[in-house]
């Protein structure tokens, strides 16, 4: 738990305090009156104004993906919401509102919109990142076999095994995008997601390191992160002490504006919460669906590399080396590289602070 944490919570219970104290009195203070539909603009700004707080004070980097820390706000904030309409039945003049707690609801969804504008609009997303695991490896000096985009489709992954054969000491850096789509959801699950991570287990029962950046076709899979070395999302990846900064690379461009709203909703817990209550099979078939039409969402982005907007991430991180996928192009800008699509099994190699694609021959 952060040190902070606790500082950080006096200013949403502050605000839950003052809805209490105003819950129980039977009128308000110096004559105020709020008559309909003021009443109801007060509650949704009052707990639009907690969810905001609460939000930034569960805000631990590296730790809760958003969509588990939204809605963990969500949830005790109508929970609260609620418990505060019957305390309120138990006061003189005043009395429970269904009307009130979808206002009070309205106000924690728009709380959670407004503490998610930075994601739309800007860089500044450490809040949104996470991590699980260890960016250290045992040995620097091995081999680091860098794999950006396959988008496997079945569990023949084209290279993975050659590349293993021919390299059994190398470690595994994935950059996100290994498959069309892989949602971390019982049931919605294939047979090759569970090939990968049987092979996954493998490499590291021999000793090698394995670490998964997620990329804009992995949801929800924080729950698998115990099964590699490293498993994050977001920006600010990177191997401590090796010089090496990466991410999957689809939040480089903040003006793909139609990316960062889908990105923002395809991870949100309202989805995760509709996609657990669906029978798997139809989950599975909406989700495929889905990523067809993602295809089509941000197609003036995916024809033109953003160099521009690319150079500056890289510049903020020199000088350290900075790696990414997601174009599906290779780009090289000052310290910055954008890996080449691993769709027929072209992987790269980190090795003595130098990346260059990998001999999959291994001589």
């Amino acid at each position: 738990m952060s040190r902070s944490l606790p500082l950080r919570l006096l200013a949403p219970l502050t605000v839950a305090g003052a809805i209490f104290w105003a819950s129980a009195q039977s009128h308000l203070p110096l004559g105020v009156s709020l008559p309909h539909p003021l009443d109801k603009l007060v509650h949704a700004s009052v707990y639009a104004i907690f969810a905001y707080l609460m939000d930034w004070a569960l805000q631990a980097p590296g730790r809760l993906p958003t969509y588990r820390r939204h809605g963990w706000v969500f949830l005790l904030g109508l929970a609260y919401a609620i418990s505060d309409e019957f305390h309120q039945s138990f006061v003189p003049l005043r009395d429970a509102s269904f009307g009130d707690v979808l206002a009070d609801t309205f106000g924690l969804l728009m709380g959670l919109g407004l503490a998610s504008l930075p994601l739309l609009f800007s860089r500044r997303l450490s809040t949104f990142r996470w991590q699980r695991g260890s960016g250290k490896r045992p040995d620097p000096a091995r081999p680091l076999i860098l794999v950006a985009d396959p988008h496997w489709s079945d569990d023949s992954f084209p290279g993975l095994r050659e590349a293993t054969a021919a390299h059994p000491n190398a470690d595994w850096l994935f950059l996100g995008d290994l498959f069309d789509v892989w949602v971390g959801i019982p049931g919605m699950e294939s047979e090759a997601h569970h090939a990968f991570l049987a092979w996954v287990a493998e490499r590291r029962a021999t000793g090698a390191w394995v670490g998964l950046w997620l990329g804009n076709r992995e949801y929800f899979l924080d729950g698998h992160a115990k099964a590699f070395d490293l498993m994050g999302e977001g920006i600010g990846g990177g191997l401590e002490g090796e010089s090496l900064a990466f991410e999957h690379g689809d939040l480089i461009n903040a003006d793909d504006r139609a990316y960062r709203v889908w990105n923002l909703l395809s991870r949100s817990g309202f989805l995760w919460l509709f996609f657990r209550i669906l029978p798997a099979a139809t989950a599975r078939k909406l989700a495929n669906r889905i990523e067809a039409k993602l295809h089509t969402t941000n197609r003036e982005y995916k024809l033109a590399f953003p160099t521009e907007a690319f150079g500056k991430a890289a510049a903020h991180l020199s000088p350290a080396t900075f790696l990414t996928g997601h174009f599906h192009t290779e780009e090289h800008v000052a310290n910055g590289t954008a890996l080449g699509w691993a769709f027929e099994g072209r992987f790269y190699v980190w090795q003595e602070s130098t990346c260059q694609p990998l001999n999959q021959s291994g001589k």
